[in-house]
């Protein structure tokens, strides 16, 4: 009862703080809403018109499904990525040869295109649920592992040396000493994955599949619907904020609760 308190506080008090954010929401409502008028609703439909469509759109249950389905992809590639990066990336932390030895193999991961990985993902594995998750992965494994490497190696001799001379376990080490330090690391990594993990998977069914919110979109680029289209795009993104900001940065501040919130 008291985590879910703690837990609770830690969520208002984050949406309490959150004003900034809805000023800077308004600031680009208004200029979408400028440019719309500007340029007329075939181009850049109004903001109005878009939740209207949005609100329809929601209000029947193949939409939940399809936004269902690419949900289930992106949290499962991105999932795959969090715990596959992070563990791998704290191994190479540890030792200088293996941190040095990955650093060019993760430049290419990086570097490589998703669509690349995507067209060999299509060979590889058909048009199925594989094709997606499997780009997502390759896509945010390199960002979390990178970090979490980061993270292992910048933790203080110091703080090891005192590990050492008082015998810590290697469990109390991991959880204790390895654990925070990397944190602070690891939670701007796991949010860019997450924000790539949405992008990808929707890039990903837009070219490989018949189903999900790709699909929408390419049904909704052939009507040359412009609504349908902004109106999926929100949708996607609302999913995308409800994740980051009521899961992850809520966790955040849990395990960070002696850091100075901003």
């Amino acid at each position: 009862m008291t985590l879910f308190r703690r837990l609770l506080a830690a969520v208002l008090a984050y949406l309490w703080s959150g004003w900034g954010a809805i000023a800077s929401l308004c600031l680009f409502a208004a200029a979408w809403e400028w440019a719309a008028l500007a340029y007329g609703p075939l181009i850049l439909p109004t903001p109005g018109a878009v939740l209207a469509s949005l609100a329809r759109l929601l209000d029947t249950f193949p939409a939940w499904e399809t936004l269902a389905i690419s949900a289930r992809r992106a949290m499962a590639g991105f999932a795959l990525a969090l715990v596959a990066g992070s563990l791998l990336g704290l191994l190479a932390g540890l030792s200088m040869t293996a941190a040095m030895a990955s650093r060019p193999l993760i430049t290419l991961l990086v570097g490589m295109p998703p669509i690349a990985w995507l067209v060999l993902a299509m060979l590889w594995f058909g048009s199925g649920d594989l094709t997606p998750i499997f780009t997502v992965f390759i896509a945010c494994v390199p960002i979390v592992f990178a970090a979490a490497m980061q993270g292992a190696r910048t933790l203080g001799n110091e703080l090891k040396d005192m590990a050492r001379a008082y015998r810590m376990p290697w469990h109390m080490m991991l959880t204790d000493l390895y654990l925070p330090h990397m944190l602070s690391y690891l939670f701007p990594a796991w949010i860019t994955a997450l924000g790539s993990s949405w992008k990808v998977v929707v890039m990903a069914e837009l070219l490989s599949s018949s189903d999900g919110v790709g699909a929408a979109l390419a049904a909704a680029r052939s009507h040359l619907d412009t609504v349908a289209t902004l109106s999926w795009i929100a949708a996607i993104l609302g999913l995308l904020l409800a994740v980051e900001y009521l899961l992850l940065e809520p966790i955040k501040r849990q395990v960070e609760r002696w850091r100075p919130q901003a």
